[in-house]
């Protein structure tokens, strides 16, 4: 039986190769040698065969390897920084979990006995539920949307009031977060209705995610379904220009329009694809600087590449976590250098210690580390740039907090109360106020959120800071079975089945697509049911001419300041480079020189 050796060894003859394409190289007997950091078990991107998988250290590459008897050996991209991920683990933990999991097993087939099961170890911290797969775009990177001959999936609101019902119903902590997503969700003729359930379910935070462009071109629709409850678009956007995003670029000026006048914040949120957009991740967090006034965060979503694909496009479009820290590191000139950011369950410490002076179950964003990462950035009253480990010493904070949770332990109401006093009071001794954003108290609404420990605290925070944010979803190739067990994004379907995203849209005959199946109407019958649709009549069609012309257009692109051309973010420019029609490139300098001479009149 081969080994699968010789394959990996006969790429490792060819030309010299890039630097980043080099773990892709290495001969077997190179692999096997290197250090291991953990091991795990994963699937056959052919067969989907449980087998064991190996995470190891290739210089500054964190690796995954795997072996499967039939198809040979697997060589994949884990995390694009060694140290960077050794930091990222030392904040993970294992969360509370279900107290009623919907399937009562305890997953030793995992992922194929899928659900939230007795080993799942964190609660639902997003849910979401798709309202229908019908589509107006057909982005070839999407997850799935309804193709021609497939059957449509749209359940009533009955169906989906008794997902919402059943997701609230879990314990300890029940979903307070949702997402109502498709497809494109509002296609669904009853979304407002939707949205209005939502809410009378107990929801506090309702997303919508969408491409927004429905809502550019009707904006009554988005004054409806912000009556209705939507707190948030989730908004898809891959980039500043029409090369990068000509999934909505043209749209873009009308969607951000609506959403202000409907006072609907907004999340953009790129999917990044080497080759593709990662160029211009600077340039999309500058544009959303530009319009801080209603984007809340970019939270920016490495591409899960799904499915069979070739192994040179699988190596040239990768690229994860902490490579896209680093181009936009790279990209901002250092404004926005990596250690600012953290994983996810670094903000556990602040539920432990909620919970811990409470002694009440809070909600715990537990996930695996390797699954997200984020930081805030604030743009002072100057325009410039402070990421909040600029002002905050975020390692010692966390020490903090986790120091007051240990002494808490044990503890009657009246001592913990004590305890977390003088840890609050403690709390300023971190806090560099010399470089605290001018507009903002930080110490003050820390505390704010650690006593009220509510959302409309954790809101008004937000309303003072851009949130950034990755999150990067697991495909075949670096499927971690530990990963999947501290997924706190779940898919809630009619069935009562709760899964995670994970294994939902990783395994689609198994999961997403069999499920939906059960629930969908095949395409005859929905023609019958609606006379004047087809595939076709739901697809979106744009006049780019006359969008371009628009006065929107102009002052939304037009209008744009540079921020990292400015003196004070350091002055070198992030959207020289972007091509944007109808937009030269001298206004947006124009504008950057307009907005230091307003800091200088500041300054007098």
């Amino acid at each position: 039986m081969s080994t699968g050796k010789e394959h990996v060894a006969e790429a490792a003859k060819g030309p010299d190769v890039p630097e980043h394409l080099k773990p892709y190289h290495r001969t077997m007997e190179e692999i096997e040698k290197m250090p291991v950091i953990e091991e795990t078990m994963t699937v056959c991107p052919e067969c989907k065969l449980i087998i064991k998988g190996t995470i190891y250290k290739d210089g500054d590459n964190v690796m995954i390897r795997k072996y499967c008897p039939e198809h040979g050996w697997f060589i994949e991209k884990y995390w694009e920084d060694y140290d960077m991920y050794m930091k990222m683990r030392g904040y993970g933990y294992n969360g509370r979990g279900f107290d009623n999991p919907n399937y009562l097993n305890a997953g030793e087939n995992c992922p194929f006995d899928c659900g939230i099961c007795e080993r799942h170890k964190t609660h639902t911290g997003l849910a979401n539920v798709v309202v229908t797969n019908r589509c107006h775009l057909s982005c070839w990177y999407c997850f799935f949307y309804a193709k021609e001959g497939e059957p449509i999936y749209e359940p009533t609101v009955q169906q989906i009031r008794k997902i919402f019902d059943n997701l609230r119903s879990a314990k300890p902590i029940p979903a307070n977060a949702i997402q109502i997503t498709g497809g494109e969700p509002t296609m669904h003729p009853e979304i407002v209705e939707i949205v209005k359930q939502a809410k009378e379910a107990g929801f506090d935070q309702v997303q919508l995610n969408t491409t927004g462009i429905n809502l550019g071109m009707n904006p009554d629709l988005a004054v409806k379904l912000r009556k209705a409850g939507v707190s948030t678009l989730y908004m898809s956007f891959d980039g500043v220009s029409p090369r990068a995003n000509p999934k909505n670029h043209w749209e873009i000026p009308h969607i951000l329009d609506a959403a202000r006048k409907a006072h609907i914040g907004i999340v953009l949120v790129p999917t990044v694809i080497r080759t593709i957009n990662e160029q211009e991740l600077g340039a999309m967090i500058n544009f959303a600087l530009d319009n801080i006034d209603i984007v809340r965060a970019v939270n920016f979503q490495p591409v899960s590449l799904v499915g069979r694909m070739p192994t040179r496009m699988r190596q040239q479009q990768r690229i994860t976590i902490p490579g896209a820290i680093k181009l936009i590191e790279e990209q901002t000139h250092g404004a926005i250098p990596k250690d600012a950011w953290f994983s996810v369950p670094y903000v556990g410490g602040i539920s432990k210690f909620v919970e811990a002076l409470t002694g009440k179950f809070q909600y715990d964003l537990s996930i695996h580390f390797a699954c997200g990462a984020g930081t805030y950035l604030f743009l002072d009253s100057d325009n410039k740039i402070i990421p909040i480990t600029d002002f905050v010493d975020v390692v010692g904070l966390e020490e903090l907090l986790q120091k007051a949770v240990n002494s808490m332990e044990g503890k009657n109401g009246i001592q913990r109360k004590m305890i977390a006093m003088k840890a609050l009071l403690g709390i300023n001794g971190l806090i560099n106020k010399d470089k605290q954003p001018k507009s903002v108290n930080f110490g003050k609404l820390l505390y704010s959120i650690l006593t009220k420990h509510d959302f409309s605290s954790l809101g008004a925070f937000h309303m003072k800071t851009l949130f950034l944010g990755m999150m990067h979803f697991q495909d075949d190739y670096t499927y971690d079975i530990h990963r999947v067990e501290k997924c706190d994004i779940h898919y809630a379907m009619p069935d009562g089945e709760v899964l995670p995203f994970c294994t939902f849209n990783v395994f689609p005959e198994v999961y997403r697509d069999k499920i939906q199946r059960q629930y969908s109407i095949p395409a005859e019958e929905w023609k019958k049911m609606h006379p004047d649709w087809n595939y076709r009549a739901d697809k979106y069609m744009r006049n780019v001419k006359l969008l371009e012309n628009d006065p929107l257009y102009q002052k939304t692109y037009g209008n744009m300041i540079d921020y990292f051309a400015l003196p004070v973010n350091g002055g070198i420019p992030v959207l020289d480079k972007i091509s944007i029609p109808g937009v030269s490139k001298s206004m947006n300098v124009e504008k950057a020189a307009e907005a230091v001479e307003v800091e200088k009149e500041k300054g007098k």
